[in-house]
Parts: structure tokens; C-alpha cells; sequence
């Protein structure tokens, strides 16, 4: 009886992790997207980190200078059975300011730009639909699709800033004026 029990754990622990799959956003500040995606049911995990750019093995200080072409990103490990890469991405454009050219909130240079990262052509298709579908309520959307490169997780001090550091995440979430200005940007959709 234990051997047939631990049998059925055992496929029920590989079914599990087969259907973990992987999506990667740009939307400002890292710190800020992860706890975003952190919150959302389905979401295994979040890593805060680098992607748009070849050099290898990029520092915080040189992306948040603007002396390469990465943006701040999330990885998003997700399982697929409880939610879907297509409602990753609309959370995620939920979550941003899509009219903003290089920036996000008050954070300025392309370091900060929107943007989805796609790992393969499902991913791809997804994600410029979606935001094909925006165009009904933005004319400029500025949210750029492009394939992922080598994303490199950020320095371990900026990972879960939000848990480690929440008072000065707080301060500097709300002096940035981010939940105001996604208000601001989405009152107007007509669902």
C-alpha cells in the first residue's frame, strides 16, 4: 500500500512540474513587478533581473545607468494548469503604463522600458495579439515584443525587495506614483 501510495506522489509531482513553463516582462522598476507577479495565483515564482541585451553578466549599476540595452525584468515561473501565459499577459499590461515611450512611472531611460520578452513563437503569437487588442483603447502603445536573450537574475539584494525592505518599497512605490498613474491609465477602458 505505501509503494502504490508513493507511486501516485510521485506522478503527481512530475505532472506538477511538467506543466511549469516560463514568461519574462519589463515594466519599470523590478522591484515592482515582482511583487506584482508575486501576488498572482499560479505564479511559482518571480526573479528580478536583466534581459534585452548580449553582454554578459550585466551589474545593477550598469543597466540602471543606461550604459547597455537591458531593461529591469521579471522571470515568472508559472504553472500553466492554474494560470495561463495569456492571462499572465494581461495582468501584466494591468500592471503598466503601455503609452509610455523608455520609461515607466518615474523611472526614465530605456533600462525602464515596457516590454514582453517572448521565449518561443506561442509566446510571440500571444502576446502581440494582445496587444494588437489594445489599440481599441490606446492609439500609442509602446510595449515592445521581442525575442528574450540570456536574462541574468539581478543582484540578490533586489530580489523580493518588497519582503526585505518594505517601508522604503512602500515610500518609493508610492512616491513614483505607480498605483496612481495604472488607475489613472485604465479608468478609462470599456470592458
Amino acid at each position: 500500500m505505501l509503494r502504490l501510495l508513493g507511486c501516485l506522489l510521485l506522478i503527481h509531482a512530475a505532472s506538477s512540474f511538467a506543466q511549469t513553463e516560463q514568461a519574462i516582462f519589463s515594466g519599470g522598476c523590478f522591484w515592482c513587478m515582482q511583487a506584482d507577479f508575486d501576488h498572482l495565483p499560479g505564479v511559482i515564482s518571480t526573479t528580478s533581473g536583466y534581459d534585452g541585451d548580449t553582454l554578459k553578466n550585466p551589474t545593477y549599476e550598469l543597466v540602471s545607468g543606461g550604459r547597455t540595452n537591458y531593461a529591469e525584468a521579471v522571470l515568472v515561473a508559472f504553472d500553466s494548469n492554474k494560470v495561463s501565459y495569456q492571462q499572465l499577459v494581461n495582468y501584466f499590461f494591468k500592471h503598466i503604463d503601455p503609452t509610455a515611450k523608455d520609461a515607466q512611472f518615474c523611472d526614465v531611460g530605456r533600462q525602464y522600458r515596457s516590454a514582453i520578452f517572448y521565449l518561443n513563437e506561442e509566446q510571440k503569437k500571444i502576446a502581440l495579439e494582445s496587444r494588437k487588442n489594445l489599440k481599441h483603447f490606446f492609439p500609442d502603445i509602446y510595449t515592445e515584443i521581442v525575442p528574450a536573450t540570456p536574462f541574468y537574475p539581478a543582484e540578490e539584494y533586489h530580489q523580493k525587495y518588497y519582503q526585505k525592505n518594505p517601508i522604503r518599497y512602500k515610500y518609493y512605490r508610492y512616491r513614483c506614483g505607480r498605483d496612481a498613474r495604472v488607475k489613472e491609465v485604465w479608468s478609462n477602458e470599456k470592458n
